[in-house]
């Protein structure tokens, strides 16, 4: 399920935008001002922003320079074509001017979902509950951002790039030499039990097995991209 984040302080507004969002089947969250804008981002990850440019605190050109990664749709009630050059050119993927017609809305962030889907086909490994994205070196577990080392990434990366296969430690180490130079064999396990950890606590399970005697290999697991 795709997820929103809603940044607007017209309480009316937003609510009448998180009704029509979730008819659509989208998950939505809310922030009333900057700050409290950046401070959701901090602990989530949302597909796509709505941002309200008129807002307490930091104002929205505030919290777009902050955004990395993300497609951001500007709604604001300013219509000058200088003000939406400059958002446009500053990073909005989009510019919606208030009063807006909420099917036309809707269709924008249809087309913004279309794009990064089609870039995530060449970014995204999924292994069931497990996101890595390639392109700026994040994982999610049930789309809870795990915080990971240079060579657990690498190995984790390594075994999503061959779901269902059993990597042997000496290959592993191989394949993982060119970005992590510093694991060694006798490091190895170390840095496998942390990853393995990691993903637990965020996820609830395990998802690398060990196969005795030959390496490791990521569990089977429904395929949710």
């Amino acid at each position: 399920m795709k997820k929103i984040l809603v940044v607007d302080d017209d309480v009316y507004i937003g609510d009448m935008l998180e009704e029509a969002l979730r008819k659509e089947g989208y998950a939505i969250s809310r922030a009333y001002s900057g700050s409290e804008a950046l401070l959701s981002l901090a602990s989530e990850c949302p597909d796509l922003v709505l941002l309200d440019l008129m807002l307490p605190g930091l104002n929205g050109e505030d919290v777009l320079s902050a955004m990395q990664g993300i497609p951001v749709i500007v709604i604001s009630a300013r219509a000058e074509t200088e003000d939406k050059v400059q958002l446009l050119s500053d990073g909005a993927a989009d510019y919606v001017t208030k009063p807006f017609a909420m099917p036309e809305l809707l269709a924008r962030i249809a087309v913004q979902f279309r794009k990064t889907d089609v870039i995530n086909k060449d970014t995204r490994l999924q292994n069931g509950d497990i996101t890595l994205n390639t392109a700026d070196c994040s994982v999610t577990v049930k789309n809870q951002a795990v915080k990971l080392t240079r060579t657990e990434y690498a190995i984790l990366r390594l075994l999503m790039h061959n779901p269902g296969q059993v990597i042997p430690k000496s290959v592993m180490l191989e394949r993982i030499s060119e970005d992590t130079p510093d694991c060694m064999e006798s490091s190895l396990k170390v840095h496998i039990s942390n990853l393995r950890r990691k993903l637990r606590e965020a996820g609830g399970e395990d998802y690398i097995e060990s196969v005795w005697g030959i390496g490791f290999k990521m569990k089977d697991g429904p395929d949710k991209s």
